[in-house]
């Protein structure tokens, strides 16, 4: 006789505790069971969080497991991460065990699905290192090598031969008996780095993770990694749950990417629960990056991190030109189009010599912003720094972080143009645009809304690579990743979008992008060129961009966060309020408000905001409201234990009409 704790697999706050059960059978932690449940005693999904042989005093009426499920388990280190994020990231235990767990079932003939067995594979020899590159490989195999579970920063340019020294120091984990975990920020990555790890090591140690495999293809895949089969997983945020045991090297590439926290519940960081597992381990993190982010900088700078540099492209081809258009000069000379004089002579004579060309817009156009096309003045909050967002119903400007709201302005208040635009243009009219205007050429585009369908992300990308495609217009997803010599323009559209986005990091992202989009450019034999468009040449993000230099953007970057303590000098805590009735969100937000006013120490209370409506206030029939708390640095811990106790407030609430959901420093404010 043995017993064990369960966390019950149930969507709701109130049976979010550990119930205790007897077995007659053996059972381990992380076990999947079923056990009576409730007055009825209906069969649930349960899993195990702790054994013992003994009781500290007798259960009465004590229920047993009914039913072990063998062929789903999880280790001990997995089941102690999934309390981790409980507690980081209030949570519900049993969502954070989800995490861990497949999808789908196996097939009734015991055939295994192979979701990769179409994916070309080409022989991929190591090739010799740089001198650069050998110092980055050496220093992270040693940390593998010692088990001293380094944290490497590696800062390398566009085109510096990143992934060889990942796929080479891949190799040396595998060689010490160890498994490996590679994370991309885009599914539409996945396909390429599949390719040359396939390449390089074959299918058969190789298992692949992400949402856009169905739910039976993830089984399979999750059940080869726990048998042992694969020593090496691929794949975007959720391969970071992958139920690997020794794990020596987890890399996480673009790790600047925002796809790397979830939007979702559990709300997490994908690079947090990474070193939370390889301290088990002993392992070792590379988070690679051309931009990295300004937190991750900041930590290098202050030897948290170990900084690596490759500040050279592998083929020891020049970064490419910039050029920097200004759209108000544009106006002044009559030309009102989204496309200016110098690009579309660009294009024209790029298509001419049969090279390729990436156009690239940010249509992270969630938020409108006002901007004045004369002097490239933009409406932004006094209090915050950030861009106010124009709401077209009250014909307002309001800041989503503090709530200052003013009158959107008709006349610009900087130089008195009438010349006040609200922006927000699609990749869809881009490519109208520049199909009319280059009729011969084969434009393609890639997007959210070409990319739905599975398999259209690699037929796009496949036919840019094979020359099929002259032009390619599309979001972010075409910055990162594309490698193909024959890319000689880069074309950014329109700077300001993500420079004006409501968010702190909007300067961040602004930089990144541009100089990621850069990078497409000059990848082959030849010097690429890129042009930015935009209404703010002058500011420093964009001005840092077009002369590709990190560490000038990162030091006036990082002075202004320090100067309003957003992170890495603060945590920002999220609070939403969700109904179908928006009186309920908003008076449940108010309610928590009022309860955060009261109880809160000081310190933590100085960066309380009032309630707000989020931009986007209505999404599938719910209405949301939100709070941001900024809490200073150090005190993460102890604001998560106040905001863990309005939760059990919330939770002793009968009939609720809404949902409460919290989130640590969220990818998006909206």
């Amino acid at each position: 006789m043995m017993y064990v704790d369960v966390v019950i697999k149930n969507k709701s706050d109130n049976t979010d505790i550990f119930y205790t059960y007897g077995s007659a059978l053996p059972v381990s932690i992380g076990q999947k069971v079923y056990v009576p449940f409730g007055l009825g005693n209906r069969k649930k999904e349960a899993y195990v969080i702790n054994t013992y042989n003994n009781l500290e005093k007798e259960i009465k009426n004590l229920k047993f497991i009914a039913e072990i499920d063998e062929s789903i388990s999880l280790n001990q280190e997995m089941v102690s991460t999934a309390l981790f994020m409980k507690k980081r990231y209030l949570c519900r235990t049993i969502d954070a065990i989800q995490c861990f767990v497949p999808p789908g079932k196996p097939l009734k003939s015991g055939k295994k699905r192979e979701p990769n067995r179409e994916t070309n594979v080409e022989k991929n020899e190591s090739k010799r290192l740089n001198k650069e590159q050998q110092i980055a490989k050496d220093q992270i195999t040693s940390s593998i090598i010692s088990g001293k579970g380094n944290i490497f920063l590696l800062k390398g340019v566009t085109g510096s031969g990143k992934t060889e020294v990942y796929m080479q120091v891949v190799q040396e984990t595998l060689s010490l008996g160890k498994t490996a975990i590679i994370m991309v920020p885009e599914i539409s990555l996945t396909p390429q780095t599949l390719e040359r790890f396939f390449g390089r090591f074959g299918k058969d140690q190789i298992a692949v993770l992400h949402s856009k495999l169905s739910n039976g293809e993830r089984y399979d895949e999750w059940q080869k990694i726990r048998n042992g089969e694969a020593q090496i997983v691929i794949g975007a945020r959720s391969a970071v749950f992958a139920p690997l045991e020794n794990i020596g090297l987890i890399i996480l590439d673009e790790e600047h990417e925002s796809s790397y926290k979830s939007d979702k519940s559990p709300k997490y960081s994908g690079e947090e629960v990474a070193i939370k597992r390889l301290k088990t381990y002993n392992g070792t993190l590379v988070l690679g990056s051309a931009t990295p982010s300004v937190v991750s900088y900041s930590r290098a700078k202050e030897g948290i991190y170990k900084l690596l540099e490759i500040n050279n492209r592998y083929n020891m081809t020049p970064l490419p030109s910039v050029t920097t258009i200004d759209m108000r000069r544009e106006l002044l000379a009559g030309n009102k189009s989204v496309i200016s004089r110098a690009l579309f002579s660009e294009i024209e004579k790029t298509l001419h010599k049969k090279k390729q060309i990436i156009l690239f817009l940010n249509r992270r156009g969630y938020s409108t912003f006002v901007s004045c096309r004369s002097c490239g003045y933009v409406a932004e909050c006094e209090e915050c720094g950030i861009a106010m967002t124009y709401h077209k119903n009250s014909n307002s400007l309001e800041c989503h972080y503090c709530g200052r709201k003013v009158a959107a302005p008709i006349i610009c208040p900087n130089c008195n143009s009438k010349n006040v635009k609200y922006f927000g243009t699609g990749t869809q009219k881009i490519e109208e645009l520049i199909q009319e205007l280059f009729p011969e050429a084969k434009v393609s585009r890639l997007d959210f809304d070409t990319v739905k369908n599975k398999g259209s992300i690699d037929k796009i990308i496949r036919d840019f690579q094979k020359g099929k495609t002259d032009i390619l217009i599309g979001t972010q997803m075409v910055a990162k990743g594309i490698d193909v010599g024959n890319v000689a323009l880069v074309g950014i559209i329109a700077a300001d979008v993500s420079l004006n986005i409501p968010d702190y990091r909007a300067q961040e992202k602004t930089f990144q992008l541009i100089t990621q989009s850069a990078g497409r450019a000059g990848r082959g034999e030849e010097q690429g060129h890129v042009i930015i468009q935009t209404y703010s040449p002058e500011h420093f993000a964009v001005e840092c961009a077009s002369r590709q230099n990190y560490e000038d953007f990162y030091e006036k970057e990082i002075s202004l966060r320090k100067m309003l303590k957003y992170p890495p000098f603060s945590d920002i805590f999220q609070l939403a309020f969700i109904s179908e009735n928006e009186k309920d969100a908003e008076f449940a937000a108010n309610k928590a408000h009022y309860w955060l006013d009261e109880n809160l120490p000081d310190e933590l209370k100085e960066n309380l905001y009032k309630v707000q409506k989020s931009y986007i206030n209505k999404d599938n029939g719910k209405y949301r409201y939100h709070i941001l708390l900024k809490t200073p640095r150090g005190k993460r811990q102890l604001c998560g234990k106040y905001i863990e106790s309005l939760k059990q407030e919330i939770i002793k609430e009968k009939n609720k009409t809404y949902i409460f959901s919290t989130d640590v420093n969220p990818s998006s404010f909206i």
